[in-house]
């Protein structure tokens, strides 16, 4: 049999590295073959060389490791004291039990039932008089119903420029006209009952026997109204801060531990807003001043979260923590921290669960710990020494505002709620920079309208100066024909909305400024008033100082470029013995930057021919 001469290759080496003969090549692959039926001893991933384990631990670092065994045993001994007294800045001090959650104490603000002499929150008002309605049918004295409809009365008042704040809105005439003449204005007979010495009989014509009934239910109605909605002996809320200033105390060490919280914007009440006062000496409270000292004694249990490192060699974590999904930017010191925790030192942490009350200032007085080996180790904290020592490491501590003061390393849980119902927000303020007209302006979005909802404040405005203007048209002024085809103007004008804060000149000092409440006139062609009337607030945040005739001042540094937002609402929590609990709060927020007016002035204009 002879062979092609094509495939007789007399160079086999030249012949591959021409590629010549291109091929397609083909290969055997060697392949595991079980011999039982079962994958057990497949799936242990057996290690029979003991130097690379020595190996994968020196890779690993822990050759260097400490020779630290792990805590066995932990006994600690814990103080304890509930707080005992609250102070409202400004106000004289309450004993403190524990009925009322504290951040309804601190944030909770009167209701005001009129402002400009005008009886407001109509809602209020006849939700009282059918409450007061109610109480005299259970007490067999309904025949008087009439009796307090004539003495305390829902009036429509004049239809004149006083009685804008009703004719010039429909909805207001309307609601006030439907009460009018057919039910009690409760808030007119509890701002009677509130004053010293009246009675719910007073102005009554009723036999001795019946003035007694009277009176007492006159006592059960103010004990519902004070049940339903709080009402405080002392007002945290100081308006020239914008926040809520008020202290609690505790009993510590033998005497009084002052716990102040200065810069309390209102939303939710925690910890971190109260710092520990020094050098106070107490707010005098009087009542039980008792401390707890507990010794406990735990079995430690391992720190464990989501996406810990598995300490198990041969374990495979899970993919629910994914740290290379991670991008923290150079400056997000906060995440960078937490991903080193979580991949370094997950291992290294103990829980000790220790309960403690709701309203209580806990200090650990001292702390062992018992190892494998059965060593012992008293444990101090990590964030004692100086406050002002930035090397000290402490979390959930109070602070303590002093120069050269010991760091507290106390922890407080204050008696607050976890959740809060709100309701809609009865007054909006927007406090804003003007920077061209170099003055703070306080645009009202929201304001209460006289039945006790919020409502939209520009459309308030509106439908008053409409009002108005309708007013004056009844009753014109001549206009006086224009001399010139141009006009000087003093001032433009602004929304009535808008209220004006001034910067003016603290008392005694020539470079220091703070901001003064102010007010635009109410201009309109042919008023024949000698001098304009000024556009008053319609919110009861901006009427500070109002009723006793008083400026009002906010201090410049508390509004920033960005502006602040105020608003006031209702808001209600169940508290641990099941009571619920109403009261209307004030919150303070970051604002919305600067606002322009279009105020101007010294302008000429175009006259009308």
């Amino acid at each position: 049999m002879s062979v092609d001469p094509k495939y007789v290759l007399p160079n086999l080496a030249q012949v591959l590295a021409d590629r010549s003969h291109p091929t397609i090549t083909a290969w055997n692959r060697l392949e595991g073959r079980p011999r039982r039926d079962d994958l057990g001893r497949a799936l242990r991933a057996e290690v029979r060389d003991a130097l690379w384990m020595l190996t994968r631990q020196w890779q690993t670092g822990e050759f260097h490791g400490e020779d630290a065994g792990a805590p066995i045993a932990v006994k600690v001994a814990m103080r304890t004291a509930p707080v005992t007294a609250y102070q409202p800045a400004g106000s004289a001090t309450a004993t403190y039990d524990g009925t009322v959650p504290l951040e309804a104490q601190v944030e909770q603000r009167p209701i005001a039932w009129r402002w400009n002499e005008q009886s407001m929150r109509l809602d209020l008002r006849a939700q009282v008089g059918r409450q007061w309605a109610t109480l005299l049918r259970a007490v067999g004295m309904d025949k008087y119903l009439s009796s307090y409809v004539a003495r305390y009365p829902f009036t429509l008042p004049a239809r004149d420029a006083a009685g804008d704040y009703v004719f010039a809105h429909r909805t207001s005439w309307q609601q006030l006209a439907a009460l009018a003449g057919r039910t009690i204005d409760g808030g007119a007979l509890l701002e009677h009952l509130a004053k010293p010495g009246t009675k719910a009989s007073d102005g009554i014509s009723a036999p001795a026997v019946h003035q007694t009934k009277l009176d007492a239910a006159g006592g059960e109605l103010r004990a519902w109204f004070a049940k339903l909605y709080l009402q405080p002996a002392g007002d945290a809320w100081k308006p020239p801060y914008l926040e809520y200033q008020s202290a609690c105390s505790v009993p510590q060490d033998g005497h009084e531990t002052v716990l102040t919280s200065t810069e309390y914007a209102g939303g939710h009440l925690d910890w971190y807003s109260f710092d520990r006062a020094v050098g106070s000496t107490g707010l005098g409270a009087v009542g039980p001043q008792t401390e707890h000292v507990t010794i406990r004694s735990f079995l430690p249990a391992p720190v464990t979260f989501e996406g810990m490192p598995d300490p198990r060699w041969w374990a495979l974590e899970d993919r629910k923590t994914d740290f290379g999904s991670i991008k923290p930017s150079t400056t997000d010191l906060a995440q960078l921290l937490l991903m080193e925790f979580g991949l370094l030192y997950s291992n290294d942490w103990f829980l000790i669960p220790f309960r403690i009350p709701a309203g209580t200032l806990a200090r650990i007085d001292g702390m062992v710990v018992t190892n494998t080996f059965g060593e012992r180790f008293w444990i101090t904290a990590a964030g004692a020494g100086l406050e002002e020592n930035w090397h000290r490491w402490g979390m959930f501590q109070l602070g303590t505002p002093a120069t050269g003061a010991t760091a507290d390393t106390s922890l407080f849980i204050p008696p607050v709620t976890v959740n809060t119902l709100e309701g809609e927000p009865l007054e909006e303020i927007e406090l804003a920079r003007d920077e061209v007209a170099n003055m703070v302006w306080a645009i009202e979005r929201t304001i209460p309208s006289l039945s006790g909802g919020g409502r939209s404040g520009k459309d308030e405005a509106r439908e008053t100066r409409q009002y108005h203007e309708a007013l004056v048209m009844s009753n014109p002024k001549p206009p006086e024909a224009p001399h010139a085809p141009i006009a000087y103007q003093a001032m433009t004008g602004v929304p009535e909305h808008w209220i004006p804060f001034l910067p003016v000149h603290v008392p005694g000092s020539t470079r220091e400024v703070q901001l003064q409440r102010g007010s635009m006139l109410r201009i309109i062609e042919g008023d024949r008033a000698v001098e304009p009337p000024r556009v008053p607030p319609r919110t009861t945040l901006m009427r500070e100082g109002l009723a006793v005739n008083k400026p009002y001042y906010i201090h410049e540094e508390e509004i920033s470029r960005r502006g602040v937002a105020i608003s006031e609402q209702f808001r209600r929590t169940r508290w641990i013995g099941g009571q619920a609990y109403v009261w209307l709060s004030v919150r303070a927020q970051t604002g919305r930057g600067e606002r322009s007016s279009g105020l101007a002035f010294d302008s000429i204009v175009n006259t009308k021919r």
